[in-house]
């Protein structure tokens, strides 16, 4: 039986749909959601969840003329597909395919890239401004979710909106929980209103009868509005969002379709801002994932009939090896505390949660505040390690420079799915941490290669003084049978794993495994290639460097991490600074770009950075030269470039 999903000219189309025809496309969106994330992995239960209301906006709204922008964007499946993208939905995360998150070089329809929670608000507001200095006619929407809500960023954008009073719609979809459960006192305040409707009913009614009176009502309505001590602020919570400015209208059900859409029609012709309050149910529609939303989150794949989930990787993560370090750290040292910013599961601080609950921290989706806060602690003799995936960290800069760095406070950052991530895309991959965290002063940066190197330099990083940071790949880079010793750390001091005389290969974290790979490769070239582990992107062993150096001339720098700022610029101007005599150089990384999405192996080996790229990268380095640059200027000319030789 064919689709209606098929044969409609979507989103113009849903105007026209009776009601069990908007239910039938509904329905068959969510099967071509979990029929698609069951091969290719993606978010599943915020997808699912959000089916109805994407349908309703759509059907009240005409994008693109009218904005829709998704926070963090993760829930925007249904949104794709009734905008044009319904047969490459398949392609779903996969190199070359469409995104995971709202892209506006895909479709007219994504107005605004999300990946990062907290900031449609303040993108709409900046959209609606526009429209109204050019004098033009549109709605604009933003979706938030209850997870985002935590955001400072987001009350920042709510304030401003309810004074300057332009129209704007903010939708809440509040489904209880983002990644992890929601923590903190506005958690507890949507709850009270979720499971009080009652309350807004009576509020209603109230104004209705006050109105009512003759001549005055109008008046006596205003004043009570006005009056924080008035009976509307008895019965309904706090009110909140009307304090800002902002008409409410909820919490309505998220997947009531004839309520949504009249909602959504109200909201429009009201004008101002406008907040509209729904409750969704995360995973709608499939059982498992309504059962374990959380697990559903974000899959890699999965059975559709028993809904179990494929595991991804037989190894143990770096993140549960981080895990199980700190709970064994904290259990003999009661100074150190955990802090995680709505990601206790993804980072590995599940177990210190149950095992110290009065030790362990999750702010929300608060980075920042995750940050200083961990300083206040530090200040107070305290160890705190504050685990945050690195391209969120990128978020607290500000907070690590001025409330850490600057007061040489002991913060331990555990900065988790460093370098390339996959499917997720350029949003989510974490190539910049080396880069903003060498520019610091004072702080220490260390990249483990296994997870045995990991719990070494957690344990050195928990016995150091001033600020520092791990960071690593959320997978084990090596099988077992290929482990290296881990011999002890010293701050500031690499390792030296294979000797050699023709090419020296200077890694750090990931890339440590490939590039003795690498050496296996150019040995049956004839090459003989010294391998050397850094360990520390900051500072760095500037001896052992030299020495490598002047033994092979001829150094290769390879780093899961930007070019710009990264290892390969520090060794540069080392190289610059101290050699005199003849060397040539190489830094191969991640280029000046933001990288698509796509399996991780296949975006390393696109940047050279599978062990046959590296080798192909050293080969180059080894051919004869018919004329050999000196040192400053070869060195100089490389420090640009991804993979550049002299």
């Amino acid at each position: 039986m064919a689709r209606l999903l098929d044969e409609l000219d979507l989103p113009k189309a849903l105007k026209h749909l009776t009601l069990d025809q908007l239910q039938q496309v509904a329905g068959e969106i969510r099967e071509e959601i979990i029929d698609t994330v069951s091969k290719t992995g993606g978010h599943l239960a915020s997808n699912l969840g959000v089916v109805e209301l994407a349908l309703s906006i759509h059907t009240v709204l005409d994008s693109p003329k009218d904005k829709i922008i998704w926070d963090v964007g993760h829930q925007s499946y249904a949104h794709k597909i009734l905008t044009g993208r319904l047969e490459r939905f398949p392609s779903l995360r996969q190199y070359g395919g469409i995104s995971g998150f709202p892209r506006t070089d895909e479709s007219p329809h994504d107005v605004y890239n999300t990946g990062h929670a907290s900031t449609s608000i303040s993108a709409a507001l900046g959209i609606a401004k526009a429209r109204d200095l050019r004098r033009e006619d549109y709605s604009v929407l933003a979706v938030i979710g209850d997870g985002s809500l935590t955001g400072g960023m987001a009350f920042e954008a709510l304030n401003h909106a309810g004074q300057l009073g332009t129209d704007i719609i903010v939708i809440l979809n509040d489904n209880e929980m983002s990644i992890a459960r929601n923590v903190g006192g506005l958690a507890s305040y949507l709850s009270r209103i979720r499971t009080e409707p009652h309350l807004l009913r009576v509020r209603q009614r109230l104004d209705q009868i006050i109105k009512g009176i003759p001549i005055i009502g109008e008046d006596v309505s205003e004043s009570v509005r006005r009056f924080k001590g008035s009976l509307k602020y008895l019965v309904v919570p706090s009110m909140l969002f009307e304090d800002l400015g902002f008409t409410y209208l909820g919490p309505l059900d998220g997947h009531d379709m004839p309520l949504l859409i009249y909602t959504i029609q109200q909201a429009k012709a009201k004008g101002g801002p406008v907040l509209i309050h729904v409750v969704t149910k995360k995973g709608k529609g499939y059982s498992p994932a309504e059962e374990d939303p959380r697990a559903f989150h974000g899959v890699s794949g999965f059975r559709v009939p028993s809904g179990k989930i494929l595991a991804s990787n037989s190894h143990k993560s770096m993140s549960e090896a981080f895990g199980e370090a700190l709970v064994a750290a904290a259990a003999k040292d009661p100074r150190i505390v955990a802090i995680t910013a709505a990601m206790p599961d993804g980072t590995g601080l599940s177990p210190f949660m149950k095992k110290y609950p009065n030790r362990f921290f999750d702010v929300g989706i608060a980075e920042g505040h995750a940050v200083t806060m961990a300083g206040g602690l530090a200040s107070q003799g305290f160890i705190p390690v504050v685990a945050i995936y690195s391209t969120f960290l990128q978020r607290s800069y500000d907070q690590i420079v001025h409330d850490i760095a600057l007061q040489g406070l002991h913060v331990i950052f555990a900065v988790d799915r460093a370098g390339l991530v996959g499917e997720d895309g350029p949003t989510h991959h974490g190539n910049l941490d080396i880069a903003f965290l060498r520019s610091i002063p004072g702080m220490t940066v260390m990249a483990p290669i296994d997870e045995d190197e990991l719990v070494a330099m957690l344990d050195f990083a928990l016995d150091m003084k001033g600020p520092c940071a791990l960071r690593y790949p959320r997978l084990c880079a090596a099988d077992k049978e290929k482990k290296r010793e881990c011999p002890p750390v010293e701050h500031g001091k690499g390792v030296l794993l294979e000797d050699g005389r023709d090419v020296a290969i200077i890694a750090l974290g990931s890339m440590v495994y490939p590039s003795l790979d690498a050496a296996e490769i150019l040995k049956t070239e004839g090459i003989s290639a010294a391998v050397v582990n850094a360990r520390f992107a900051k500072p760095v062993d500037e001896p052992l460097i030299l020495e490598i150096a002047a033994k092979c001339k001829k150094v290769l720098v390879v780093e899961e991490a930007s070019v710009v700022g990264g290892l390969a610029s520090e060794v540069a101007d080392i190289l610059c600074k101290n050699v005199e005599w003849k060397v040539q150089f190489a830094g191969l990384g991640i280029p000046d770009d933001f990288v698509a999405h796509g399996p991780r192996d296949v975006l390393l080996a696109e940047y050279g950075l599978s062990p046959d790229g590296i080798a192909k990268a050293a080969m180059r380095l080894c051919k004869p030269k018919g004329h050999v640059k000196s040192s400053r200027d070869a060195v100089h000319q490389a420090k640009s470039a991804v993979e550049g030789v002299t």
